[in-house]
């Protein structure tokens, strides 16, 4: 008899699911260097964050107002010519883990208006997941762990039987607090930076042994 798998896998979207982070560090980067010319690294320092957590904290008062109209349009534009190819091996194994009977959820601080963009290009990449969260669903950007919370509970499970995998310092940091095992991806920080808060790192999920122990682990966690 088959057994049902007591644990879920929760995935960040851009630099764990989709190789989209050089993309977007390029275009925050410009951002900051027309922008917040005086901030260094603002391309690091929004990583993860939705874009109404970057209005709320750098965008905020009428003499910022313009600034922002030209950034969601910026922005908007930018994601419907990005290029929005798999993480190496992410797709093979998130259809392994449908296959073992794991659910799977995303969980992005990316808008519907991104995900539309992703789904005119990939139109397929809906039935990866049976549960989707994004910037609309929650109140509290990364860090917060609102979005994996969240998720969890969108699959019928606690946050502390499912696994989070992410790539960026806030998105790790939302994992933590969630009360989730987290696995960091090394595809936009330095491994090193993201072991420090990981349970464990990885550089992708090309490896086919790596994803044989994930979705093993996943589907043994006790609850």
């Amino acid at each position: 008899m088959e057994r049902s798998p007591q644990g879920a896998a929760l995935f960040d979207l851009d630099g764990v699911v989709l190789d989209t982070e050089t993309q977007y560090t390029q275009f925050w980067r410009e951002v900051g260097a027309r922008v917040f010319p005086g901030f260094p690294n603002f391309e690091y320092a929004v990583k993860g964050q939705t874009l109404r957590s970057i209005e709320e904290t750098y965008f905020s008062g009428p003499e910022r107002e313009a600034d922002y109209r030209w950034l969601k349009q910026a922005l908007e534009d930018f994601e419907k010519q990005m290029r929005y190819d798999f993480v190496p091996g992410a797709d093979v194994f998130l259809r392994e883990l449908r296959e073992a009977g794991v659910k799977t959820a995303m969980a992005t601080s990316s808008d519907h208006k991104k995900m539309d963009s992703v789904l005119a290009k990939r139109p397929d990449f809906e039935t990866l997941f049976d549960a989707c969260i994004t910037s609309e669903d929650v109140q509290h950007s990364k860090p917060a762990p609102d979005c994996f919370v969240l998720a969890a509970e969108r699959l019928g499970a606690r946050p502390q039987a499912c696994i989070v995998f992410e790539d960026s310092l806030n998105g790790l940091k939302a994992g933590r607090a969630s009360g989730a095992y987290v696995v960091g991806l090394a595809t936009t920080l330095p491994m090193a930076d993201v072991a420090a808060l990981a349970d464990e790192a990885i550089p992708n999920f090309a490896d086919a042994a790596t994803r044989k122990r994930l979705i093993e682990r996943i589907i043994n966690y006790q609850l």
